[in-house]
């Protein structure tokens, strides 16, 4: 595996992996995870030891779903997330009590792009609450640190009024999950009455994610 870039985004937990592609006249070959490499990435560039993956999800959404905002505090669950076809756009909302970012939520547009000379995972690190949304049909694959437990996990609903979209505001991202929105975007009936913010932070599980640190 080649790993071209790692680029924080405006939360910087949050990380973007760019890996090459191989193109020539038939296409592309990609080899798009290698457990060293990865090993390699979180030591040096997220400075923790790679917790491994113990669990391999796919989904395909339709134009105008929105899906989330997912977490797991029991085990504690990271999330590595890739498009496979069409267009995604990820959504990561903090969670973390103490994080100088809490509450804030962050966008980042991952279209699959057949044609290009490389591929781009996302890294969603452990207390995040973790959706998306689709401007076009996708499907999208993703690795996960931990096994899902249902009785460990949570969700904030996307449409929360306590949701910070302060550092994607005025972007065409945050413009085009607006329009989605009021023009009836497709939810499932657990995600759109999910918890908000605020009700999660007085949960005692919310101090599983606690940061230590001031906001």
């Amino acid at each position: 595996m080649k790993i071209i870039s790692v680029k924080p985004l405006a939360i910087p937990d949050c990380k973007v992996v760019r890996y090459q592609r191989y193109r020539d006249h038939r296409g592309y070959f990609a080899e798009h995870f290698r457990e060293e490499d990865f090993k390699r990435l979180f030591q040096e560039e997220l400075g923790f030891p790679f917790p491994g993956f113990f669990q391999a999800n796919e989904s395909r959404s339709r134009k105008g779903v929105i899906r989330g905002l997912h977490f797991q505090w029991n085990p504690v669950m990271g999330k590595l997330v890739r498009t496979v076809y069409g267009r995604m756009v990820d959504i990561m909302l903090d969670v973390r009590p103490g994080s100088p970012t809490l509450g804030k939520a962050i966008l980042y547009d991952m279209p699959f792009d057949p044609e290009g000379d490389f591929g781009e995972w996302i890294w969603i690190p452990p207390g995040f609450a973790h959706g998306n949304f689709y401007p076009a049909e996708a499907s999208i694959e993703y690795f996960c640190t931990a096994s899902y437990n249902p009785q460990g996990e949570s969700g904030i609903s996307p449409l929360a009024a306590d949701i910070d979209f302060s550092l994607a505001e005025g972007s065409p991202l945050k413009a085009e999950f607006d329009r989605l929105v009021l023009g009836g975007a497709v939810l499932s009936e657990k995600d759109r009455t999910a918890e908000s913010l605020e009700n999660w932070l007085a949960r005692e599980e919310s101090g599983v994610f606690k940061t230590g640190r001031s906001s």
